[in-house]
């Protein structure tokens, strides 16, 4: 069974870690001391779970985040969630194909009483935003338990191997995401005052002012805290088109998750539907991870992530489909193509459009919800509290750091410490970071003379600012009020030295340096460049590309070196004619018969659009309850089961809601369903106060 394991990586380190044996259909296969069940599996190339008891079909990871129960496994005689649990030494794994058989137990066990504990501040999230709180707070030794449902700290951090756009003075804009974690855990970790519950999940708020909390996933304990901070970040959006549910329909978060997180790749071959930054810096991941990406589409006009993302992709070879949609996905047991079709001025696909391509995983961007339901329940109660980071707004990582920071000083001033100043250009700076993608503006390419010029193909307003901070000579402004503007190079030809910081430093990699020297008609180009040496070795020469991604042509390639603290950024140094020099952005990395689309498409099988991912419940089968007359989704849900699965309707409960628009009904209309009171499942012997060393488990 070969492995998918990602040997090398351009930014991140091997994993040196125990290996051992666990089991699979008793089958012996290799983990790796630390990972999860899922990820384990899929490096061992398993990709399907167990089968749907509704319908028999096939199951596979989708958010690898604990929301959903795609993922879910027996596990040495107990159903749990693969993504969440961590593989051990001998465990024996099964799939789950239909309803599973749980443990039987006629005994009653002894009941232990659930312990209440009390904490000036509860956050829930150990992610960017819930971490800056709790260093605001822990520097002035205020007691905070901070609880994570993950087995590490840093949240999305740790997913994120890219430089961090943003502000160099205030979030450490230009340092890499899983940098930045390692950075606030380390100094969170060195506050007393701060106490942190891992593998530990928030399940409920409830009226008396006390939070639910399931400790190290096998403890309940209720929490009583004076102030709340919700910091959950975000969930992703499902998408309804056929096939949707295919082992190797992934969301972003779980593709980052085993490709950054635990280096292990969930495909060969990558479709992207999104052209937010969640899709676009996925995509750049998959390459770096050597994964091929075969195409990219964005239902808008234009992407929205920032341009420089898009241009990354672009220039690497990857095809970006504006005015395009996903219309189906195919394969027996998984993934083997996807149709994509090309959409009108209302977004209906254009017919003769269609388009197919192999691939192995179509991964979901479509944009984030915030994960707020603690915060609602929490106002509805009178328990005070606050709300930072995506649950708040969604926004970048950066803005989320801010965010965080802010609300941990206004939990202090909460709190009763006055003397606690909030400078009011921190909520200014807030609101930039939070900023979407602004103006963009014409290329300006600089003239050439006989001596070295940066040239910055950085052409939208967005906010970012480190290239001003790595020229030593100062010689690179932002000439506005904000970090918003647009970088320019104030200097001349003679001025810059030709270190080359700007090309190695800048998040997008959207600076280029173009020295002239030794010869004005054939200059030597230095260009970013975040993959391995090992990638471009033995080359004579190389294709380079435009910012939009247009083939310049071929060059000699005349060295690859690196600078001092160049933070894993290669410069690859071309000679390129006189002629196209300034227009150099980058290099293809994949060859075009990577991205071409098949010889004919493939037609979608109808009526197989999953709506509800827990129970399979399919489009068609809620249109025509719609068309019944059903208004009340609470009466869909009990007839169709739509809503009743392990996610609690998070998933399907907004594209319930677009079919009701799609089928004329005005959304005040609708009556809304009850939402579960419970964040996720939970076994009832835990409420019982059972703990583990106690083996007659009740389940639900």
């Amino acid at each position: 069974m070969s492995s998918r394991r990602i040997q090398k990586h351009p930014i991140l380190p091997a994993i040196e870690k125990r290996n051992f044996t666990f089991y699979w259909q008793d089958q012996p296969l290799t983990a790796h001391e630390g990972e999860t069940i899922a990820s384990a599996l899929i490096a061992n190339n398993i990709h399907i779970f167990g089968h749907h008891p509704r319908d028999g079909s096939p199951l596979g990871i989708f958010c690898a985040n604990g929301q959903c129960a795609q993922c879910m496994v027996i596990a040495d005689g107990k159903p749990v969630k693969s993504c969440m649990e961590l593989v051990k030494e001998g465990i024996r794994v099964y799939p789950i194909n239909g309803l599973p058989s749980l443990p039987k137990d006629n005994l009653l066990p002894p009941m232990r009483e659930i312990k209440t504990l009390c904490y000036p501040v509860l956050i829930i999230g150990g992610g960017p935003a819930g971490l800056s709180a709790a260093i605001e707070l822990g520097k002035r030794d205020i007691p905070v338990l901070l609880v994570d449902d993950k087995h590490r700290l840093g949240g999305k951090l740790v997913l994120q191997t890219h430089r961090f756009f943003g502000s160099s003075e205030a979030v450490f804009a230009g340092t890499r995401g899983i940098d930045i974690a390692t950075r606030l855990e380390q100094e969170v970790r060195s506050y007393p005052s701060v106490e942190i519950w891992l593998n530990s999940t928030a399940l409920a708020v409830f009226e008396d002012q006390k939070v639910g909390i399931l400790k190290n996933n096998q403890e309940y304990v209720l929490i009583q805290p004076q102030v709340l901070l919700v910091a959950c970040g975000a969930r992703e959006k499902f998408l309804a088109f056929d096939g949707n549910a295919l082992p190797g329909v992934i969301g972003a978060g779980a593709f980052q998750t085993l490709v950054n997180r635990d280096l292990v790749k969930p495909c060969e071959r990558l479709f992207i539907v999104g052209g937010g930054n969640v899709g676009l810096i996925a995509g750049y991941h998959a390459l770096q991870a050597g994964i091929e990406v075969v195409g990219l589409v964005e239902a808008l006009p234009e992407c929205g992530g920032y341009k420089v993302h898009k241009d990354k992709l672009a220039r690497m070879g990857v095809p970006i489909y504006t005015s395009h949609t996903i219309l189906s996905a195919h394969g027996k047991n998984q993934v083997e193509s996807v149709t994509i079709a090309q959409v009108d001025e209302k977004f209906k696909p254009v017919q003769g459009t269609e388009k197919s391509f192999k691939c192995d995983c179509v991964l979901i961007a479509v944009g984030l919800d915030p994960v707020n339901e603690f915060y609602q329940k929490a106002v509805r109660y009178n328990l005070p509290a606050f709300v930072a980071g995506d649950a708040e707004e969604i926004a970048e990582a950066s803005a989320a750091i801010f965010s965080g920071k802010i609300k941990g000083l206004e939990i202090l001033r909460h709190l009763g410490h006055s003397q606690v100043e909030i400078p009011k250009e921190w909520y200014h700076t807030g609101e930039i970071l939070k900023s979407k993608p602004g103006k963009v503006y014409s290329e300006q390419l600089p003239e050439l003379d006989s001596g070295i010029v940066p040239v910055i193909h950085c052409q939208q307003e967005i906010p970012c600012n480190p290239c001003t901070t790595l020229c030593p000579l100062e010689l690179i402004v932002i000439e506005t009020d904000d970090i918003r503007g647009v970088p320019h190079f104030i200097g001349d030809n003679y001025n810059c030295k030709g270190c080359g910081k700007c090309v190695a430093g800048c998040p997008g990699l959207a600076i280029t340096l173009v020295n002239s020297r030794k010869d004005p008609q054939n200059p030597i180009v230095s260009i970013p460049y975040e993959f391995s040496r090992e990638s471009l070795e033995g080359k004579q020469t190389i294709t380079v590309i435009d910012t939009n991604g247009m083939e310049l042509g071929n060059v000699p390639l005349v060295g690859i070196n690196s600078i001092p603290n160049n933070d894993r950024t290669l410069i690859v140094r071309v000679q390129a004619p006189r002629s196209i020099a300034t227009r150099i952005a980058g290099i293809r990395l994949q060859p075009p018969e990577v991205t071409r689309p098949l010889d004919r498409y493939t037609d979608a099988i109808q009526n197989e659009t999953i709506v509800c991912r827990c129970e399979h419940v399919t489009a068609g089968e809620i249109r025509q309850l719609i068309r019944q007359g059903y208004r009340d989704i609470n009466e869909i849900k009990a007839i169709s089961r739509a809503g009743m699965g392990a996610c609690g309707s998070k998933t399907c409960g907004n594209i319930i809601l677009r079919l009701f628009r799609e089928e004329g009904v005005p959304l005040e209309q609708v009556t809304e369903n009850t939402r579960r009171p419970l964040f996720i499942e939970v076994p009832l012997g835990v409420f019982a106060g059972i703990l583990p060393e106690n083996e007659d488990e009740i389940h639900d």
